[in-house]
């Protein structure tokens, strides 16, 4: 299977992907729907603006969430902040590997990064409320150039 080249925007030092498979939230999470379960994770974007992921906390497997609920928290050198489900179900795995090497989220927050895996209840509900990859890269121009205003820089 051919995986197309993902929407990509480069900003001084950085290279934020936008994956064109996945599903966003506002929230800077991600969704990968793999049949009737949903790998999550966090966007470049969120992972370079925390700066380096150094703890992951993990609800405990089982756990019904809603979307738009905790599913995970995680801090960095930067701050805390919590993993918002883009998909409502059931927690049926995490990645354990985040617990040894959370770093891993920064590296390969698409990839090896992933957070949980979400058994779904009702996806075609949940879309609705989710974000394309090319609506996505477009909230995630507006929020590059406004972390650039912050910073006192023009243009994208």
């Amino acid at each position: 299977m051919m995986v197309e080249e993902p929407y990509q925007i480069k900003v001084d030092k950085w290279t934020f992907r936008v994956p064109k498979e996945l599903f966003y939230n506002e929230n800077d999470c991600w969704a990968r729907i793999e049949g009737d379960t949903a790998k999550v994770g966090i966007t470049d974007f969120l992972q370079n603006m925390t700066s380096d992921i150094i703890f992951v906390k993990f609800n405990e497997l089982g756990t019904k969430i809603e979307q738009f609920d905790e599913i995970a928290s995680f801090e960095s050198t930067k701050t805390v902040l919590d993993l918002i489900s883009p998909v409502s179900g059931t927690i049926q795995k995490v990645n354990e590997k985040l617990s040894q090497s959370p770093e891993l989220a920064n590296k390969d927050p698409y990839g090896e990064g992933w957070f949980a895996l979400i058994k779904l209840e009702n996806f075609e509900n949940d879309r609705q409320n989710l974000l394309s990859a090319q609506d996505y890269f477009e909230v995630l121009k507006r929020k590059v150039e406004t972390e650039r205003r912050k910073l006192g820089k023009q243009g994208v």
